[in-house]
């Protein structure tokens, strides 16, 4: 079996290189004319999968490492006959951590206490739960907005999206469809932020044809919003360069690029495969990711003293996650000549440094009772109590 793959899955050839010979090539690379001969092909987000793609070549399996899967035409495979696999939830967890992240830094940044304000989750499937539960531990209240859910349960908890436009933060967690009762392409539109608060944030992780990238530049540019945290963008790579100055915080779509999370996606693909093949799977990634020799933890030491919970959980977190590095890093990206951005962004994907969940570090706090240690746990945090 001969496997084309993404070269930014990791631990691809490992993996699959036991069920056949194994092509590494970038995922923007993939051409009808290098898979010709492919039995298998494994992508992620960046890769189109159609039938511009895919005609005249042999492939009968795809498999995509991402929960998203706006890129692939799955009614063209399932005509052909082609397998398909996509790696749902995989990054779940890293999501909600960096949705986290980006309130407390955000608000740190605006002298913002969080206890209190209100938080829209459109979307509460695996990311939206993941962040309601998280986001308990900060006090703030959530409003949840998912017309599906709210049909096939008729529960009240799921509120209109005019109410979820006036919450202090909204952050998006949905898939990106064009048709439907529940399309979502510019589900975020010009309508919809000029009914947002003045003080608003909104923070988009899900897919950056959800919000209408020109009129949330307009809304940014006139003041009528407060700010907005954008990982994904429309027209990837060659985004708007002007939103991203505007931005609280940008990044070029690494929200669920933890390590956890990528190779959950090659496991979730690889046992598909083997399942396909009919074959018991033999390959498991390190556990834990890119562990000391020593195989411990590493272990980080805080002092809560007099500390509010708030600026404590800001201290730890981006700790352990330098969201604010991303960010910079991105908008350097604006200092180079517009016709080099595309690639310098898609360099900051392929080249992401390794980044480990919050639950894979060990974290002890001093000067602090049992409530703060349980909502550091609240928060994904592997905190040692006292």
């Amino acid at each position: 079996m001969q496997f084309v793959v993404d070269e930014n899955i990791p631990f691809a050839r490992e993996a699959f290189s036991h069920l056949g010979s194994v092509t590494l090539l970038p995922g923007r690379g993939i051409t009808r004319e290098v898979i010709r001969h492919a039995d298998a092909l494994i992508v992620r987000s960046v890769t189109k999968v159609d039938a511009v793609l895919l005609a005249g070549t042999n492939v009968q399996f795809v498999g995509t490492a991402t929960t998203g899967v706006e890129h692939v035409d799955r009614e063209y495979l399932a005509a052909r006959n082609v397998a398909f696999v996509s790696a749902l939830g995989c990054n779940a967890n890293a999501v909600a951590e960096y949705v986290l992240t980006a309130l407390l830094v955000t608000a740190h940044a605006k002298g913002l206490s969080l206890s209190g304000k209100t938080l829209g989750i459109i979307g509460a499937g695996r990311i939206g739960s993941l962040v309601a539960a998280k986001t308990a531990a900060l006090g703030l209240r959530t409003l949840l907005h998912d017309p599906p859910l709210a049909r096939a349960t008729g529960e009240q908890r799921y509120r209109p999206l005019a109410e979820i436009l006036r919450a202090d933060f909204m952050t998006l967690h949905v898939p990106l469809t064009y048709d439907g009762p529940d399309a979502t392409f510019h589900l975020i539109g010009a309508d919809e932020l000029a009914h947002v608060t003045p003080s608003a944030i909104l923070i988009n992780t899900a897919r950056g044809e959800v919000v209408d990238n020109a009129a949330l530049l307009e809304t940014l540019t006139k003041g009528t919003i407060g700010g907005a945290v954008m990982d994904v963008w429309e027209g990837e790579p060659a985004i708007n360069w002007d939103l991203l100055d505007r931005a609280t915080l940008g990044t070029p779509h690494v929200a669920g690029y933890s390590s956890d999370g990528k190779i959950n996606g090659t496991v979730m693909v690889y046992h598909a495969c083997c399942r396909f093949r009919g074959i018991e799977p033999v390959w498991a990634p390190p556990d834990p990711p890119a562990a000391p020799a020593s195989g411990s933890l590493p272990h980080l030491e805080f002092d809560a003293t007099g500390k509010d919970f708030q600026v404590l959980a800001h201290d730890v977190l981006t700790t352990l996650y330098d969201l604010p590095a991303d960010h910079e890093q991105m908008r350097d990206v604006l200092a180079i000549p517009e016709s080099l951005r595309p690639q310098a962004f898609d360099r900051l994907r392929r080249d992401y440094p390794h980044r480990r969940e919050f639950a894979g570090t060990r974290v002890s706090v001093t000067g602090g009772g049992r409530n703060l240690f349980a909502r550091l746990q609240t928060l994904g945090i592997r905190a040692d109590e006292p």
